[in-house]
């Protein structure tokens, strides 16, 4: 992480070219996704097995190098993790009015974690209709969403840990990234190195949704009994040689970390045939597909639910596509 930020910040500062320029915003992008797993990782508590060491992992590689707060992260993945892939509880499958992957969402349904109606109103329905094209467009700038569902949280919601370094954190990433897009020459230069830096960081968006937008969903809280069930039923492990760990950050094995969130992703690997072979002993769903295919069955998922949003009924008209905006979560 440290070679890729400080040649990305050469190519800025001590070349004149163009295309070198470019290359740093997509350094930069390999940079955000290179860390977010090493956020994801420290906000397990999975690295140095010292909570306050890990807490300085965190805030250093979320909140000063991506711009996003390690707090905003903890609240939505933990509910997650808890509540995977249930509709009404899980805020990873709340992106309304852009994106629903079942059409029981089409019902208005209550959000527990946001606390309001995901409405299936005329925008969404619009939207929802050409998802399975506009999916990967989006990807490539849903940072923007992050960027600022992140900042809301950490100005706004009323309890949030360690509030003020949480705040320095973020505000350390709007000094660094702003004046390194500043220090480029042009303005046609600084918009392709953020529209660059944001698209190659889009890959790890896209992979995020690899892992559970294809997998079963239900309606309803999670229950004690069916944990287990729930964890493999609504999750999918993306298959790969090791040698492209480094590049799924652990995703490769979501079964696994769903089902042991803290340990660490160099072991799951190891532990995968015993989850495989537990699995197959008791009939529970044990899905996994190469990178492609993964991509294959989530532009599927995308496309049945367009087809049954073009002809369901949706409710009232939106106040208006900026409200539908800034509204939008996930």
């Amino acid at each position: 992480m440290a070679v890729l930020f400080y040649a990305a910040l050469y190519l800025v500062l001590a070349c004149a070219s163009a295309w070198a320029h470019l290359l740093a915003g997509g350094l930069i992008g390999f940079v955000w996704i290179q860390s977010g797993w090493m956020g994801h990782d420290s906000g397990h508590h999975r690295i140095t097995g010292h909570p306050v060491l890990d807490r300085v992992v965190q805030v250093l590689s979320g909140n000063c190098l991506t711009g996003l707060s390690i707090a905003w992260w903890k609240c939505n993945h933990n509910t997650h993790h808890i509540a995977c892939n249930s509709l009404d509880h899980d805020p990873d499958l709340q992106h309304m009015p852009l994106f629903a992957v079942s059409p029981k969402l089409f019902g208005n349904i209550w959000s527990y974690f946001y606390q309001r109606t995901l409405a299936f109103d005329a925008a969404s329905k619009f939207f929802i209709s050409y998802q399975h094209w506009t999916f990967y467009p989006v990807m490539c700038i849903a940072r923007i969403n992050l960027l600022a569902q992140s900042a809301l949280f950490v100005l706004t919601e009323k309890r949030v840990p360690q509030r003020l370094l949480e705040i320095a954190g973020v505000a350390t990433f709007w000094a660094w990234y702003p004046l390194l897009v500043a220090s480029l020459p042009n303005w046609w230069e600084r918009v392709a190195f953020v529209l660059f830096s944001f698209t190659i960081c889009g890959i790890q968006h896209v992979q995020f949704c690899l892992n559970h937008f294809s997998s079963d969903v239900y309606v309803g809280p999670p229950k004690g009994n069916d944990w287990f069930e729930k964890q493999t039923a609504g999750t999918l492990d993306i298959l790969c040689s090791p040698w492209m760990d480094w590049f799924h950050g652990g995703l490769q094995f979501q079964i696994e970390h769903h089902l042991f969130p803290r340990l660490p992703r160099c072991h799951l690997r190891k532990v995968a045939p015993a989850v495989r072979d537990l699995c197959k002993k008791h009939g529970l769903t044990y899905s996994a597909a190469t990178f492609w295919g993964a991509n294959v069955l989530t532009w599927k998922t995308l496309r049945a639910a367009a087809l049954q949003a073009r002809t369901a009924t949706s409710g009232g008209a939106p106040k208006n596509l900026v409200w539908e905006a800034v509204n939008t979560h996930g």
